[in-house]
């Protein structure tokens, strides 16, 4: 699943390619994914310009010029993005090589059209993700739904240690918890652990005071450097700038199941907790 730094490396495309463009036309595909109907869609986005695109969390939103609702688009496990005009094809979320060879595809389930002839694909192989339509209300009451963000002021140390102190769920499970800190998946939390020397299995209030901080400085970093490295499973094919996901080279355990730690040789473990696959060092974290 995309996490926060390739979800952010891929508003930070849209926002350079798409906004102040005017929606021609809309095609759309499976009904599963678009809400709250296809008509209602149409009825807002013809017609309309985008006026920047945010982001919370996992969660992109488009903002229009026009009235007062946004467009939520959420890649879950294996939504894309793709933008295409006639210098370029750009892809963000999970990566399916295949699925920008032809397009649209069968994979393909709306695609905006512009009225300078560029588009927009919403791809998603297995209608986990979801375009949908929110009006201001709406909109505030989902940013709501999200806790604290690696990379903003609200992500102070006081906070992260409020949230860990008396928790008895693994310290895995807080870390990919959306409600409680936004925007960290499977990759950055076993990334965060390893460089604060936690395992990822222990119960988050075993945790001194110290190694919160050691925690909370390393969750914040490896989300900082994710994004400045365009993220992990980001797959760029074709940037007019040429720049491609390169975190990859910096994972100390993710992936890296019986090869040495980069630290102290120990072969990488994986095991499972909060339901997810989990890579540690036996003798770094504790």
């Amino acid at each position: 699943m995309p996490e926060l730094p390739e979800v952010e490396t891929v508003r930070r495309d849209l926002q350079k390619h798409i906004v102040h463009k005017t929606v021609d036309r809309l095609t759309l595909g499976n009904t599963k994914v678009i809400r709250p109907t296809h008509a209602r869609l149409k009825k807002v986005l013809v017609g309309n310009s985008i006026a920047d695109v945010q982001r919370v969390g996992k969660l992109l939103i488009v903002q229009l010029r026009s009235g007062d609702e946004s467009i939520l688009i959420h890649l879950k496990m294996t939504g894309q993005l793709i933008y295409r005009d006639q210098k370029m094809v750009i892809a963000g979320g999970h990566s399916l090589s295949e699925s920008i060879q032809s397009l649209p595809n069968k994979h393909t389930r709306a695609v905006i059209h512009f009225t300078d002839g560029s588009e927009l694909f919403f791809n998603d192989m297995r209608l986990f993700a979801y375009l949908a339509l929110a009006d201001e209300k709406e909109l505030i009451r989902v940013k709501q739904m999200y806790g604290i963000e690696p990379g903003t002021v609200a992500f102070t140390k006081e906070a992260f240690q409020h949230i860990f102190v008396r928790r008895t769920a693994p310290v895995k499970a807080v870390l990919l918890n959306q409600t409680l800190i936004a925007g960290v998946g499977n990759i950055y939390a076993d990334e965060a652990c390893f460089l604060a020397h936690i395992l990822p299995m222990r119960r988050s209030n075993t945790l001194t005071k110290k190694e919160i901080d050691q925690l909370w400085k390393a969750t914040d970093k490896v989300i900082r450097l994710g994004i400045e490295k365009r993220g992990t499973t980001f797959n760029h094919f074709v940037d007019g700038d040429g720049n491609k996901g390169g975190f990859l080279p910096f994972l100390r355990v993710y992936g890296r199941a019986g090869k040495p730690c980069k630290k102290c040789k120990t072969p990488i473990v994986k095991t499972y907790s909060a339901g997810r696959g989990t890579h540690y060092c036996p003798q770094c974290q504790k």
